[in-house]
């Protein structure tokens, strides 16, 4: 058996875990379940487990995806409730299989941010969102590695959908995941630059689904 795919939950509070962390934390989950984790030859051998996407901490997921190679074959089956038994709360195995596609296929993220607001009119900043996110561009400026520049966001953002709740305000958007990577912190990044007063007090963003190009679920 080659290189095997999981599934999982972050949830909870298992979100302030960062992905440094988070890789250790499923190493060590392996070795507590009994599984055997394969090493890469060399000078410096590390163990085969890698995720195509890391999660920005404070950010939920409920379909992130992480890849890994192990030095015998085990039941797939089994494996999610045994790893789950070894791991820290909010995190939840769901799947193991053998990957369907490569990571680089993986194109599209599908995302919910929850926007809470102290005292203004829900319905109005729900509003008001709409016609932001519309806009033909959204030029913000962002870190990059040769330092700060402008980038237009608008073009990473596929679908965008907006509504008012009894205390929130949901906003659940397809966004580019890669070649360009739309990090959904920089929706509530561009509210902040380009209309303050219509930023959130807070939020808090969840991924919901990772699709292909042609946006079939990433397996």
């Amino acid at each position: 058996m080659d290189k095997l795919r999981l599934r999982f939950e972050k949830t909870g509070r298992a979100v302030y875990i960062s992905h440094l962390d988070l890789m250790h934390t499923m190493q060590r989950a392996f070795s507590r379940a009994g599984y055997r984790l394969k090493y890469s030859e060399g000078f410096n051998p590390h163990p085969n487990i890698s995720a195509p996407l890391p999660l920005s901490v404070g950010t939920a997921s409920i379909c992130d995806v992480l890849d890994f190679k192990l030095t015998e074959d085990v039941d797939l089956n089994e494996l999610p409730a045994r790893l789950t038994a070894a791991m820290p709360e909010g995190i939840v195995i769901k799947e193991c299989y053998e990957p369907e596609r490569k990571a680089t296929e993986l194109k599209y993220l599908e995302v919910e941010g929850r926007y809470e607001y102290d005292e203004r009119p829900l319905q109005d900043m729900a509003s008001a969102l709409r016609d932001f996110y519309a806009a033909d561009e959204i030029v913000i400026t962002r870190k990059t590695k040769r330092g700060e520049g402008e980038s237009d966001i608008r073009p990473a953002i596929r679908s965008i959908d907006i509504s008012a709740g009894a205390e929130h305000v949901t906003v659940r958007a397809v966004i580019s995941a890669q070649e360009p990577t739309l990090n959904p912190d920089l929706l509530v990044a561009a509210l902040r630059q380009k209309a303050p007063e219509i930023a959130p007090d807070f939020v808090q963003f969840t991924r919901l689904e990772t699709y292909c190009n042609n946006m079939e679920i990433f397996r």
